[in-house]
């Protein structure tokens, strides 16, 4: 039966504290301290009462005590020095002495479905022990919590705090209502297993509104270093999520009526368009990025995006060579790093966007460095980033970047521009067998990559399979009908002298145009 004091409702079978209809975050301990305080309100209870009941006998320190009950009536508007809900009498023990009402049928009111104005919200819910063994809980609990504070690196993704989270421990949840009491719309959960010396953990991200899985996976380990384990762990899943939840956001806002959408929604419709990756697509994107920034020219994502996609489109040859959407594109970038320089994906998106279009490496090189520094855990960011060391001259880092981005989501929709770069690591290496098969895979997912086309033909033609080169070069003259190696030389920055002179040879063998 819920406890109503004040303007607070404690219900102990939904294990839920409401300030009005406002859910309170309280970590569990916390609450069954408020739970067996205002049920033995009647008199004084000791401490030894107070651990029976709250911590089933175990001893405990003061100190950890103390900080219970000062959460406690920090949770319920209540302080040491006024104490007038939760009393303490010295050398006797604790009462709750605020006048408390009984009610058979609580008020349980349902948070709104709203998503926060500024991008995705997720909640990671308390990692189940398998184990049998409670000793475990506190790996369980480890986990969840690092994947917490990861994803909060994350652009744009408001993450719900560990302890509002953390009130779901325990309990048998539905997946939707956690979605609405929270007012989030995804949910990872998780549990972890030990046999032995090994350990299994598995996570599954869910759509909250539909319920939905958008993505699940198991990590296996040995128990022998848990923290190595946990890092682990915690840096897939968060390399996995995070490209996961913006395609999902992005499919989620493209069936929205036009005239319903904001900026922000204009920006994820840009993101759907964007991958699909066709010169229509791209320049739609643009379009909607165009309509973003009219409604807020200083909206820094959306002048990153915009950036991106103009030097997306100059890479892939889809843009008649221009100057002047080169310093459009360059001056988006710059604008956009003024207005969000803690912005992980705008600073990686913008980068880039001045790598590409003003033939500038070395800022857009400290600016895939902040990038990385904010969210290391970035898969874009880290190929990307990967790539430009790359084209430095600087494979062996470059290469060690973008593989790991791989290891952080091997699943990742836009796991060709990997594939692509680690072509050009190896073409770098003089290994152009492996530049073949990694060319190879890019293409396998997605056709119209030109860089992917481009190497692959400087591939071949070393490998002397100059049949094959001249097919793939067709191929990309239907990708780019006006490519010719006089015009991609002045539009893609070549570092290195020696990968540029490889480019010409090569290309002009397969029978590109000069």
């Amino acid at each position: 039966m819920p406890y109503r004091f004040n303007d607070f409702t404690l219900d102990p079978e939904r294990r839920e504290l409401r300030r009005g209809g406002a859910l309170v975050a309280v970590e569990p301990q916390v609450f069954d301290l408020l739970e067996f305080l205002i049920g033995a309100r009647d008199r004084v209870v000791s401490r030894d009462e107070v651990l029976a009941a709250v911590w089933q006998g175990r001893i405990v320190s003061e100190a950890t005590l103390s900080s219970r009950v000062n959460a406690a009536r920090s949770a319920i508007g209540d302080n040491g020095e006024e104490q007038r809900l939760i009393r303490t009498l010295p050398r006797k023990g604790l009462r709750f002495v605020g006048e408390v009402r009984e009610n058979a049928a609580p008020d349980r009111p349902i948070a709104e479905s709203k998503r926060p104005s500024e991008g995705p919200s997720i909640a990671v819910l308390p990692f189940t022990n398998m184990s049998g063994d409670p000793e475990q809980d506190y790996f369980a609990d480890g986990i969840a919590e690092d994947i917490t504070t990861a994803l909060a690196r994350c652009s744009r993704l408001t993450v719900i705090a560990r302890n509002s989270a953390f009130t779901y421990k325990g309990k048998a949840v539905d997946i939707r209502q956690v979605g609405r009491e929270l007012g989030v719309f995804y949910v990872l959960e998780g549990s972890v297993r030990r046999g032995g010396n090994r350990l299994r953990i598995t996570g599954q991200l869910i759509d909250a509104v539909s319920g939905a899985h958008l993505w699940a996976d198991r990590f296996d380990g040995a128990a022998d270093d848990v923290f190595e384990l946990q890092d682990r762990i915690t840096e897939s899943v968060v390399g996995a999520i995070e490209p996961t939840l913006h395609v999902a956001e992005a499919d989620r806002r493209r069936s929205a009526p036009p005239e319903t959408l904001d900026a922000y929604d204009l920006l994820l419709r840009a993101y759907s368009l964007r991958y699909e990756f066709t010169p229509e697509s791209m320049a739609a994107a643009i379009d909607c990025l165009d309509q973003a920034l009219a409604l807020d020219g200083a909206y820094a994502p959306a002048l990153a995006a915009s950036a991106y996609c103009y030097a997306m489109r100059h890479v892939q040859g889809w843009l008649v060579p221009d100057d002047a959407y080169r310093e459009r594109a360059v001056a988006q970038a710059w604008r956009a790093v003024e207005l969000a320089p803690s912005d992980a994906q705008v600073l990686w998106m913008a980068a880039f966007a001045i790598w590409n279009m003003a033939d500038e490496i070395e800022p857009a090189r400290e600016l895939f460095e902040r990038s990385l520094a904010i969210n290391p855990n970035s898969a874009m960011a880290l190929t990307l980033g990967g790539w430009i060391e790359a084209m430095r001259g600087n494979q062996a880092t470059g290469r060690a970047m973008i593989e790991r981005a791989q290891r952080l989501n091997p699943r990742d929709p836009r796991g060709w521009f990997a594939a692509a770069a680690l072509a050009i690591c190896a073409v770098l290496d003089g290994n152009f067998a492996e530049a073949v098969s990694w060319a190879d895979k890019a293409l396998a997912q997605n056709r119209r990559f030109a860089v992917a086309l481009r190497v692959l033909i400087v591939a071949l033609v070393k490998t002397g399979d100059t049949e094959r080169a001249t097919q793939t070069a067709r191929e990309l003259l239907k990708v780019d009908p006006e490519f010719s190696i006089a015009t991609f030389l002045s539009r893609i920055p070549f570092p290195v002298e020696a990968m540029s002179r490889t480019y010409v040879e090569t290309l002009k063998a397969a029978g590109v145009p000069d």
